[in-house]
């Protein structure tokens, strides 16, 4: 179910002489609690709309599903979605390990080292296959501008980040936006696990803001063989697209970029 992801409001603009009254548009942001089958994971905050994605995208990149399968989501599960105004979705599957009860996301600042999150990553993830065609400079350095033209949300509000799924020549193949950079990688990759199409190998992942651990090991998991961002990466974020054998490029703009993990 998609609602309403911006509103409407009237400010004051200056235009460098006059004021005046006119409206604008906010992205609207509201809480989402995550089931899986019994057990809360997570309450994050995204803007509403493709919420199923959201969910079946966490726990697949966050490992919570291990070789389980999907088999239906669902708002609420035990009372009339309404009650939850669309703010808690249920993941039930066929048989994964029973949940950890979480307050959060699971990130680099929640106790542990690079070196031990790294380590934590690779007892469930193997290094990404070789023998894929490594996706060109040129190509990776297009796609910003490619998916920047259907970013409708961020065209109307300027207030939301876009994830999206492209092919090795870089076209688009999927797009979602939220307010949070991890919830558009969820999305993504949620739809891509919901059409049967996990893991991701010889595809590209874009972000639009910077490239932090969080986004570079929800790639990995999702089998993605490049991450592109707008913006900087981090220390860490590069130390796991070396481990995982994950291209990574940074300050993705006007046709250029800088690559830190060359991947195979």
């Amino acid at each position: 179910m998609t609602r309403g992801r911006s509103q409407r409001v009237l400010v004051r603009h200056w235009d460098g002489c006059d004021e005046h009254r006119r409206p604008d548009y906010l992205v609207v942001e509201e809480p989402l609690t995550i089931r899986l089958d019994d057990v809360t994971v997570t309450t994050t905050m995204r803007t509403p709309g493709h919420d199923f994605e959201l969910a079946a995208g966490f726990c697949f990149t966050e490992g919570l599903l291990e070789d389980a399968s999907v088999t239906s989501i669902r708002y609420c599960a035990t009372e009339p979605a309404a009650d939850t105004e669309y703010n808690l979705v249920t993941v039930e599957t066929n048989g994964a390990p029973p949940a950890t009860p979480r307050l959060g996301l699971t990130t680099s600042a929640c106790g542990l080292c690079g070196a031990e999150s790294i380590e934590a990553l690779a007892e469930r993830l193997r290094p990404l296959p070789n023998g894929a065609t490594p996706i060109s400079a040129g190509v990776l350095a297009a796609v910003p501008d490619r998916v920047r033209v259907s970013q409708d949300l961020f065209g109307t509000t300027g207030g939301v980040h876009a994830a999206a799924a492209f092919t090795a020549k870089g076209e688009p193949t999927l797009i979602r936006e939220d307010i949070g950079r991890h919830n558009a990688v969820d999305k993504v990759v949620g739809r891509m696990l919901l059409d049967g199409r996990m893991p991701a190998h010889g595809q590209g992942l874009f972000v639009s803001g910077r490239a932090s651990f969080e986004m570079v090991q929800k790639a990995w998991a999702a089998g993605f063989a490049a991450v592109v961002a707008v913006s900087a990466p981090s220390a860490l974020a590069v130390e796991t697209a070396q481990a995982a054998g994950l291209c990574l490029a940074g300050f993705a703009r006007n046709g250029q970029l800088n690559f830190y993990s060359p991947g195979h």
